[in-house]
C-alpha cells in the first residue's frame, strides 16, 4: 500500500517529530538544520505529487500523516513563541530593524 509519495509524507513526519525533540531540548540550531532538510524533502514531494494520484486507504493514511506534521509544527510554534517571549530583547531588537 506504500507509495513513494506516501514515503514522503512519513519522511516529512519524521523529520517534524525530530524537530519538535529538538526544540523541546532548546536546540534551536538542529531545528533549523532539520527544517532546511524537510523544506528540500518538501520541495520533493510536490514534484512527486503532480504525477501521483491517491485513493481510499492512501488517502487516509496522508491524512493521518498530515495531522501528526501540523500538530509537531504547532508544538514546535509554541516552544519558539516561549523562547521568544523569554528573549523579548532579541525580539525588540528584530521589530526595530524591521522598521
Amino acid at each position: 500500500m506504500d507509495t513513494p509519495l506516501l514515503s514522503y509524507y512519513e519522511a516529512i513526519e519524521a523529520a517534524s517529530a525530530n524537530m519538535l525533540a529538538a526544540a523541546q531540548r532548546g536546540d534551536w540550531k538542529e531545528v533549523a538544520r532539520l527544517e532546511d532538510a524537510c523544506d528540500s524533502l518538501i520541495d520533493e514531494l510536490q514534484s512527486v505529487a503532480r504525477q501521483t494520484v491517491l485513493a481510499g486507504e492512501q488517502l487516509a493514511a496522508r491524512s493521518c500523516l498530515m495531522e501528526r506534521i501540523l500538530a509537531n509544527d504547532a508544538q514546535i510554534r509554541h516552544l519558539a513563541e516561549a523562547w521568544f517571549d523569554r528573549n523579548g530583547a532579541m525580539k525588540e531588537s528584530c521589530s526595530h530593524a524591521l522598521s
